[in-house]
């Protein structure tokens, strides 16, 4: 089983929980910073189309 290891997001009142949440101004740059999170982090992203993405650690 995976485990979410951030969150992404435009929208800070959609999240919680005890994940880091990355809260970016607008679709570009949360885009941006979760294709650059996953090498950093080595994890895959996914994208909840409610305008947040995940990044889970499959290892």
């Amino acid at each position: 089983m995976g485990k979410i290891v951030a969150i992404i997001t435009t929208e800070h009142e959609k999240v919680a929980g005890g994940a880091p949440i990355f809260v970016e101004p607008d679709e570009e740059k949360r885009e941006a910073t979760a294709f650059l999170l996953e090498k950093i982090l080595d994890a895959a992203v996914h994208d909840l189309k409610n305008g947040c993405f995940i990044l889970v650690s499959h290892h």
